[in-house]
Formats: structure tokens, C-alpha cells, sequence
């Protein structure tokens, strides 16, 4: 017979969380969970506060109250450092250009070294020994590993938007934000997504996602969480084909297909 005690504590557990920028109640009582391998998709119309409450579970903005728990435990930076976190793909003019494999490296920067249990910033910023070879590992999960030594800003949208996947990745990470990771880009980058979050759902690794159609993700979403105007609207399983497009005041617009390359510029890789 199963008891409380043999149920594992959800990855993420947030409650009642409010959210205020620039005297602005963006946030009103938002409350997730999330457990070991589940995949939740975060829906809403533009402005819902999808974005907002991403960057508050992994530590970007502050909460005004409420509540998040991480592991089974208040969240902490030593809690964080478990988190993976893709934010909506960004590409800034000017700046020091990177290759793909330079921005996935740049990933482990704020990883925990497991061999003195030293985080990042009491390490210097160096590196582990083998961020290269894991480096390597996480392009080739999303099917990119051949592009390693290209410049990341000269790759197309679909391209740059997995090198941001395998930049999270790189990390081990247990649990996974993910915001728009398929906004703009192509059918194929989609489909290899896909596999990629079927396999880390395989492996318990909880996955939060915003998205704005569930397309290739149909089969792998476990439960859908839909914000309207920062309110918790619906919490429950997907209805079947539900794209935010269905929902009352999407005027979300965005491409559906994989954009040129751009000229310049190099990825935003600010991390949280």
C-alpha cells in the first residue's frame, strides 16, 4: 500500500505567488506543481504572464508573496543550480561573436561541480575539466553537433533556438523551464524538440513549458496550466489539438517557419 511518504516531492511547488513590476500586479496568486518526469505546458494569451512567472520560478524576478519550493524545499541558488531555464531566443546585434559550442559551454558556468560541491562563483568561473566532451553530448541530443564550431550568430532560428536547448541541457538539469522554445522555428527543429523532451521525460526530468500550440508535443504533455490576465484559469489534462489560438483574446502573433539567418549578432545568454 502506497503512503504520503512514498511519494516523491514534486520538482517545483509554487504557491500563490504574486508578482509586482513597476507598482504593477503582473501576478495575482499563481500556484504549479510539477513531479519527476512530468510535462506541463504553461498557456495563455499574450500578456497572461507566462513569461513572468517562468522568470520568477528560476530566480529572475522576485515574488512579492507566495511561496516556491524546489525539490521538496524552499528554493535557494544552490536549489537553482538543478534548474535548467531556455528563454525566449534572443538575438542582439553587435556584442563578441560565439560558436555553438562556446554558448553550450557557458552553460556549465553556473553548474554545481559534484567533485567539491562548490558552485560556480566559489570556482572562479572555470569550467569543469570535461565541459567540452558534455558539450559535445548536449548538441548531439538535439541533433546539432555538427554545427559545434559555427558561429551562433550566422545560424538560422530553428538552429540557434536548439543551441539554447542544449546550453540548458548541458547542466543535467532536473528540472527544465522552457519559454516558447518553438516560436518561429522550423517543422524539423520542432520534431527533434520533441524527442528531445521524450527522452528527458523518460529519464524523470520534470519539464515546464510555455507554449502557444501544443503541436509536436501533443502525445508528451501531462497536464496543461492556462494563465488569463495572471490568473490560473484551468489546471488539468490537455484537451485534445488545444492551442492557444482556441483561447478567448490570443492576439499572439508569431512565424511558423524557421526564419533566415541573421547578418550578426551574437545570442543573449544571460542566465538566471
Amino acid at each position: 500500500m502506497t503512503t504520503p511518504t512514498d511519494v516523491p516531492p514534486s520538482l517545483v511547488e509554487a504557491r500563490d505567488v504574486r508578482v509586482s513590476l513597476q507598482g504593477t500586479e503582473i501576478l495575482h496568486g499563481v500556484s504549479l506543481t510539477a513531479a519527476h518526469g512530468e510535462v506541463v505546458a504553461l498557456m495563455g494569451g499574450n500578456g497572461s504572464g507566462k513569461s513572468t512567472f517562468v522568470r520568477t520560478m528560476v530566480g529572475a524576478i522576485p515574488a512579492a508573496s507566495g511561496t516556491v519550493r524546489l525539490f521538496g524545499a524552499a528554493a535557494t541558488p544552490q536549489s537553482r543550480a538543478r534548474l535548467g531555464y531556455v528563454p525566449q531566443r534572443i538575438t542582439a546585434s553587435g556584442g563578441v561573436a560565439a560558436t555553438a559550442l562556446e554558448v553550450v559551454m557557458s552553460g556549465l558556468l553556473g553548474s554545481r561541480d559534484e567533485r567539491t560541491g562548490l558552485g560556480a562563483r566559489l570556482r572562479g568561473l572555470v569550467p569543469p575539466r570535461d565541459a567540452r566532451e558534455r558539450a559535445h553530448a548536449a548538441l548531439r541530443s538535439v541533433g546539432i553537433e555538427d554545427l559545434a564550431a559555427r558561429d551562433c550568430a550566422r545560424l538560422s532560428g530553428g538552429q540557434q533556438q536548439r543551441v539554447l536547448i542544449a546550453r540548458a541541457l548541458v547542466r543535467d538539469p532536473d528540472l527544465l523551464f522552457l519559454d516558447e522554445p518553438m516560436a518561429g522555428v522550423d517543422l524539423e527543429s520542432q520534431v527533434q524538440f520533441a524527442h528531445t523532451i521524450g527522452h528527458l521525460k523518460e529519464h524523470g526530468v520534470g519539464v515546464v513549458i510555455v507554449l502557444h500550440e501544443i503541436g509536436p508535443l501533443a502525445r508528451l504533455i501531462d497536464r496543461a496550466v492556462i494563465l488569463e490576465q495572471g490568473c490560473v484559469t484551468f489546471d488539468g489534462p490537455p484537451p485534445k489539438d488545444l492551442g492557444v489560438h482556441a483561447l478567448p483574446g490570443h492576439d499572439h502573433e508569431h512565424p511558423h517557419e524557421d526564419p533566415p539567418a541573421p547578418d550578426g549578432g551574437t545570442l543573449g545568454l544571460e542566465l538566471p
